[in-house]
């Protein structure tokens, strides 16, 4: 029997317009799963039962008056730890103080409550989204579902866990280096990292460096793209951002079948020392071959993209922990890692940082018209298999730890630093049923390609009938 976590998130919008589901009945469903598989996934870090259930009750009044709905009217969704909620705690993923009130949204949660979203609670994410695994102080390790030795990921691995254990249809997530992406991969979801300026970043994030953006996650690309048009958007206090869709929205773009499509592709990756592993390459030459019986045209792609370039962005991505501005008195309770890269921030100076953040700038340029002749390039999206839980974390050596991380995601940070649009596509299982993603990037403010030929992939190739275990 269909249950209403079976529902994608467009299935679960339509089912309340037709009346055929309340939004306090599927709000009071997802709550209680949470209630029985939370413990076992690690997905949130705090639960908002009292504040969900006012505005399903809120919302289901909204459907029984007969007005207009927005498009998401009454469906479930979960804000990532690191971001602003005016009426829930914020703890950023660390135990060093405890979790902030601070009575304001961030601009693009704002969006998704106009859209119709009921935020159920905080989705769990590391310290400060600095690894690519999530093991918050305080909670448990975010778990991936298809096998709970493994980690979900990072930076949001709470919510990637938390969308393929159906505790949530959909949820947003951010992405400095690859957290969106990575969380996707290992929990067999589709993940859009979006372009630079997509989806505003305010009124925190002041974009010095432009490495992490917003963007979503589902269990469909339509899903996705829903959610997307949900948060995308500028504020005014932006100075990067992109125009509407000319499909007038990303949804409508999914319906559009793309042909004759130019893709690179490359699997050398550009962190010395890393190896992809064979489940990878194997779901690599999988895509490779697939979108080939789709009619696309593949061929290898020699990126500009070296260890240099890992090197400027590990200058950039230490100097912004260096500048969060964590109480002095706080940092002794800090994880090992965040203060490795804190201390490593502190020793770089202001032309150190210029002057990489200019270099990184420059090799990006270089990548983006090599690459332009492409509609999209093919990558893995990681270089290994689901990690176990502590398997990339080494608390006793952070630079070990940080040297683990980059070899188990070479290929997701490069497009960080040159702002592009990338996808995570479940495209391959291994034969021990664990998730293996691959990666698509597009052109600079084209989520449109990447969307229509991620719809196009999934018609050929569906993958959210596959469920694990405890759903």
């Amino acid at each position: 029997m269909t249950q209403p976590h079976d529902l994608t998130m467009l299935e679960q919008a339509a089912a309340i317009r037709s009346r055929e589901i309340s939004p306090v009945e599927l709000v009071d469903h997802y709550l209680d799963r949470i209630d029985r598989l939370n413990e076992t996934v690690g997905a949130f870090v705090h639960v908002a039962p009292d504040q969900a259930r006012a505005a399903a009750k809120d919302a289901e009044s909204a459907v029984t008056s007969g007005g207009d709905l927005p498009p998401l009217h009454g469906v479930p969704t979960g804000i990532k730890d690191l971001y602003l909620t005016a009426d829930m705690p914020t703890s950023f993923g660390t135990g060093a103080f405890a979790p902030m009130e601070l009575g304001i949204d961030e601009f693009f949660v704002t969006k998704l409550r106009g859209a119709g979203t009921i935020s159920l609670g905080k989705t769990a994410t590391p310290e400060f989204g600095a690894p690519c695994y999530t093991e918050p102080e305080g909670h448990r390790p975010a778990r991936t579902p298809w096998d709970l030795d493994r980690s979900a990921g990072g930076s949001s691995g709470g919510a990637g866990t938390a969308v393929a254990s159906g505790l949530l249809p959909a949820a947003p997530g951010s992405d400095g280096g690859g957290s969106i992406r990575i969380p996707s991969s290992v929990n067999g979801l589709f993940g859009l990292k979006t372009s630079r300026g997509r989806v505003s970043t305010a009124p925190l994030s002041s974009e010095i460096s432009g490495l992490s953006v917003h963007g979503p996650l589902a269990r469909t690309v339509r899903d996705a793209a829903a959610l997307l048009d949900a948060m995308a958007g500028p504020s005014p206090q932006d100075w990067v951002w992109h125009g509407p869709p000319a499909t007038g929205s990303f949804l409508a773009a999914c319906d559009d079948e793309p042909k004759n499509l130019r893709i690179g592709r490359y699997i050398t990756p550009a962190v010395p020392g890393a190896e992809v592993a064979p489940e990878c390459v194997e779901a690599y030459e999988h895509a490779s071959s697939l979108l080939e019986q789709l009619g696309h045209h593949v061929e290898d792609h020699p990126t500009g993209f070296d260890a240099n370039l890992i090197e400027l962005f590990e200058n950039l991505w230490a100097v912004e922990f260096a500048a969060l501005p964590v109480p002095i008195e706080a940092d002794p309770g800090l994880r090992p890692l965040t203060r490795w890269l804190r201390e490593r921030g502190r020793k770089l100076s202001a032309l150190d940082i210029y002057g990489a953040l200019g270099s990184l700038r420059g090799v990006a340029r270089a990548e983006l018209e090599k690459s332009a002749v492409y509609d999209a390039v093919l990558t893995p999206t990681l270089a290994q298999p689901p990690a176990k839980v502590g398997q990339l974390r080494n608390d006793d050596d952070p630079v070990q730890d940080f040297e683990n991380q980059k070899r188990y995601t070479p290929f997701t940070a490069p497009y960080n630093m040159s702002g592009q649009p990338a996808v995570s596509i479940p495209l391959h299982w291994t034969d021990s049923g664990l998730p293996i993603g691959i990666q698509l990037v597009g052109r600079p403010g084209d989520e449109v390609t990447l969307l229509r030929l991620a719809a196009q992939i999934e018609a050929a190739e569906p993958w959210a009938h596959r469920k694990p275990a405890l759903w």
